[in-house]
This record gives structure tokens, sequence and C-alpha cells, in this order.
């Protein structure tokens, strides 16, 4: 279940990668990097 929700939460940060390209938001990047952190650290850590 820890890697199901890594893997949606790296999916998901993915997503708004998109969104800071398309509308450069400074706060939809820190989002996008704790997403990713988060993600990666549920997925990949035990």
């Amino acid at each position: 279940m820890k890697r199901m929700l890594g893997f949606a939460l790296f999916c998901f940060s993915m997503g708004m990668l998109v969104m800071l390209v398309i509308h450069n938001r400074l706060i939809g990047f820190i989002l996008i990097v704790a997403c990713m952190m988060a993600g990666y650290y549920v997925f990949c850590c035990d």
C-alpha cells in the first residue's frame, strides 16, 4: 500500500510539473518538490 501511495504521489507531482511549465507559480513548484520527495521516500524507502 505504501508503494502504491508513493507512486500516486509521484505521478501527481509530474502532472503538477506540467502545470508549472504552463503557469509558472512558486507555490506550485514548492508543492511539486514536496510531493516528489514524499513519493520517492514512500516508494523507495521501507
